[in-house]
């Protein structure tokens, strides 16, 4: 998830752990180490495409993360050797965050490689948005109570907890919501008579009501969005060329090879003048994709591979006006 939500995350999780104890100090350390495993993004991977599938990657496993533990904790006691009597809580608080914010990553359509070395196939429960204020507003509000309010008073404690709980709440019933809209999904595109090889549905922006499809089905693709108030209404789909055509000799090029594990098979080329274009489908929407690289170019009305470049996607705010509609109102079209 977005920077704030692992931060806060961090922070309110600190709180309620040892936040009695050693006060804001606590707070401070569940804020970076809520942070630490996002940092991966900046470290350079050797490309575009390398960058974009490597991410969330040996820096999100639960089994190295598992093992930092136990050093993270004494390393904040070197740091405040007060509080080493805390070093069991310590050890509570590092772990709990750390495995928190990996598996709030995974929560999100991305993929999140938390088996890491044992099985490097990124794995994603979408549930969340990147963003969602729905989850993070309650932790950041708590944050906010227990960081203003005199540590003498445990007001601000117990706001924080309360943030935690809506939170956790808001989480259940995303994957409640993700569980009814995967399987009423299915069930509208079989009595429609649409076919298909594999089908996903993750969050639209900002909201757990309005759900994004895409599905795949040989060289096409689909697209459709389903509202939880959609009642009997059909799903209205479109549905757009592949393009596997353009994918001729260049099978092999490793940043095909990896997008197409990446992606878990939701991609599409396209071709851009002279270049050859590949997109990850699930991040976006039509046709403003997140991520599309260059991975090839036509010379002689041969398809040649090249060096990967991460192509401009425009972004079109205006669709937020749309998606708040598309809750309400099973519109046929965009």
């Amino acid at each position: 998830m977005d920077s704030l939500t692992q931060l806060t995350f961090g922070a309110a999780c600190a709180e309620k752990i040892l936040g009695k104890e050693v006060g804001r100090k606590a707070m401070a350390w569940g804020a970076i180490i809520g942070t630490l495993p996002d940092l991966d993004v900046f470290l350079p991977m050797g490309s575009p495409v390398n960058d974009f599938v490597y991410h969330r990657g040996f820096s999100h496993s639960i089994f190295v993360l598992a093992l930092l533990s136990p050093i993270l904790a004494w390393l904040i006691t070197v740091i405040h050797p007060t509080t080493k009597k805390y070093y069991l809580k310590w050890l509570v608080l590092t772990f709990v965050i750390l495995q928190g914010s990996v598996l709030l990553d995974l929560m999100t359509i991305y993929g999140t490689q938390i088996l890491w070395p044992f099985d490097k196939t990124p794995l994603a429960l979408p549930v969340f948005f990147i963003i969602d204020p729905f989850f993070t507003l309650p932790i950041l509000i708590g944050c906010i109570a227990a960081l203003v309010v005199k540590r003498t008073n445990l007001i601000g404690h117990r706001i924080n907890s309360i943030g935690l709980v809506m939170s956790s709440a808001y989480l259940i019933w995303a994957i409640v919501a993700f569980q009814i809209v995967d399987h009423r999904v299915k069930e509208k595109l079989q009595s429609q008579g649409i076919a298909y090889s594999q089908v996903v549905s993750s969050p639209g922006p900002f909201n757990t009501l309005l759900w994004r499809v895409i599905g795949i089905q040989d060289d096409q693709y689909f697209e459709s969005y389903y509202s939880l108030l959609d009642g009997d209404a059909p799903l209205y789909v479109d549905f757009y060329p592949r393009n596997l055509e353009l994918s001729a000799g260049i099978e092999e090029h490793p940043p095909v090879t990896k997008l197409e594990h990446f992606t878990r098979g939701y991609f599409a080329f396209s071709q851009i003048d002279d270049d050859i274009a590949m997109t990850d489908l699930r991040m976006g929407s039509e046709p403003n994709y997140v991520f599309s690289f260059k991975v090839a170019e036509v010379q002689d009305s041969t398809i040649v591979p090249t060096e990967d470049v991460q192509l401009e996607t425009p972004r079109d705010f205006s669709r937020l006006g749309w998606i708040w509609d598309r809750i309400w109102t099973p519109l046929p079209q965009k």
